[in-house]
């Protein structure tokens, strides 16, 4: 059989059905090169989210500066480490205390006949801070030496003495492997500043933002809170007056911190630290002393002690009370009577002559006593061994009560309760308690409607309440601060590039929906 030939029509249908197999495999092709491209765009636009994301929040560097100030009281010496980033806020640096170091033995004052041991005894605590900072920060740390009412007192009695101590001071501060600063003796009227300023830098006072800012500009009262201060040689009061008088300048104080004005009333009274106080008590009631005993109301009853009558009138706090005796030692048994202990005490404050408007004592102008006070120092801690340190503060009938009861109690008693307590500072409680309410009441004339407006402040924080970290707050305005580590883009380009990253994610998207989706349109007309 032969096969018959092909038909013109079979040819024609051969001849275009063979273009249309060859013509697909394009296509498709494209289809996959679209598809690579995409997903190859769609790869990179997730990686560069991802890296755009990672580097953009990643913890900065710390960029931290050290600072190192030495509180040289009258009883002993404390080292204070604070630390603050780089950067400044209103030109004031955000200062922490992170170290604290009581250097052992005296105040550097208690040195005035081995001048020569000042200084080494401070070695101890400057290798502590040297732990404490890191070894690359050594040599730009700034190091300052504040010394108060205990070396005020030795400059009075003997010049020579107190800068001998100083020099001494400045010698080991200057072999420590810090950037040394400074190293003097600082007036009243700063102790009590600097004071005022760190209580109030610590409750965050000075430093306001959005609705706290606006809440706190609706205030009428007292923004700020007083300080009251208590050492061993001296005592300070300083608070923000509701008027300004004119009536006692050299008590104000200008300040202007975190881009706001202050007028700050301060007084320090020298030889009115609870030490001073009582040695000048004992002075007094030393001229009425016929045999050299004395039956002291302000120590417990059953306590005694001897004292040297040459110690008495060293210094210039009770100097004025020397004269010649009979006896060359003074022999102490307590009675333990509180209200006779206030009113021995109460003759310290001078309430006769006032030149002004109003006065504390001794003739010191005072404006009327104005918001809060932060008491600290040996305030807090004559008060916190008293258990009258709550969060709820006690009214002052409560606190008379307390330390009348403490007063009261034999010696023996509280000898065997307070057994861990050095005897010298034990025996001393009853009076320091009876002296700070009279220096409160008496002196400073709050009342029982006030009273409760005064807060006993050991820490606050992590921060000990002191002059000591306002000394360092306005000594870092002296230190330039470096341009702080910026993010690698800005805020403005980070958020352009996220919104162009995330677009180019969604075109990809989109088109490859519409490549494997058409739309009947789209299929109408390849049909």
């Amino acid at each position: 059989m032969t096969s018959s030939p092909l038909g013109a029509s079979d040819a024609i249908l051969l001849q275009s059905a063979a273009p249309a197999v060859t013509g697909t495999k394009p296509k498709m092709s494209t289809t996959r090169k679209i598809l690579l491209i995409l997903g190859f765009l769609s790869t990179l636009a997730a990686i560069a989210l991802i890296t755009v994301a990672v580097t953009q929040n990643q913890p900065l560097p710390k960029n931290v500066k050290y600072g190192i100030v030495l509180d040289a009281g009258s009883s002993h010496t404390n080292l204070y480490v604070y630390e603050w980033p780089a950067e400044k806020e209103n030109d004031t640096g955000v200062v922490q205390q992170v170290e604290v170091c009581k250097v052992e033995g005296p105040g550097i004052s208690g040195y005035s006949q081995t001048t020569e041991k000042a200084g080494p005894s401070l070695v101890q605590c400057l290798r502590q801070a040297e732990e404490v900072i890191p070894l690359k920060q050594h040599r730009e740390t700034p190091v300052y030496l504040g010394a108060t009412a205990g070396m005020r007192l030795l400059r009075l009695e003997n010049k020579d003495a107190a800068d001998k101590v100083l020099s001494s001071v400045e010698k080991t501060l200057r072999s420590a492997p810090f950037n040394f600063q400074g190293a003097r003796i600082i007036s009243g009227q700063e102790e009590g500043a600097y004071g005022w300023i760190t209580i109030n830098y610590l409750l965050g006072n000075f430093k306001q933002s959005g609705w706290k800012k606006f809440l706190h500009s609706l205030k009428s009262i007292s923004e700020t809170s007083g300080a009251l201060d208590l050492g061993g040689a001296s005592t300070q009061i300083t608070f923000v007056p509701a008027e300004i008088s004119s009536e006692s300048p050299q008590n104000l104080l200008y300040f202007r911190l975190y881009g706001k004005d202050y007028q700050v009333y301060t007084h320090s009274f020298l030889c009115y630290g609870k030490d001073q106080a009582l040695q000048q008590k004992l002075a007094r009631d030393l001229q009425s002393t016929e045999n050299g005993s004395l039956f002291d109301p302000c120590f417990h009853q059953g306590y005694q002690r001897n004292i040297s009558i040459s110690n008495f009138f060293k210094n210039p706090c009770t100097s004025v009370e020397k004269k010649q005796f009979s006896f060359s030692q003074l022999y102490i048994e307590g009675e333990g009577n509180y209200e006779k202990c206030r009113r021995n005490i109460q003759n310290l404050f001078n309430k006769t002559n006032c030149p002004y408007s109003s006065c504390s004592f001794n003739g010191i102008y005072l404006p009327p006593l104005q918001g809060d006070f932060g008491a600290f120092s040996a305030f807090y801690f004559v008060m916190n061994f008293l258990n009258l340190t709550n969060d709820v503060p006690f009214t002052l009938d409560e606190v008379t009560s307390a330390v009348e009861k403490f007063c009261a109690r034999p010696w023996h008693e509280v000898k065997l309760q307070y057994h861990q307590i050095k005897e010298k500072y034990l025996s001393e409680y009853c009076f320091s308690g009876a002296y700070i309410l009279s220096l409160l009441e008496n002196g400073y004339e709050f009342t029982t409607e006030n009273w409760q407006r005064i807060h006993f402040l050991g820490k606050i924080g992590s921060s000990d309440a002191g002059w000591t970290l306002g000394y360092m707050l306005n000594l870092t305005n002296m230190i330039p601060a470096e341009e702080p580590p910026a993010p690698p883009l800005s805020y403005s380009s980070y958020v352009g590039l996220m919104v162009l990253c995330s677009l180019v994610l969604v075109s990809v998207i989109l088109l490859a929906w519409l490549l494997f989706h058409k739309p009947k349109c789209l299929q109408k007309g390849i049909v």
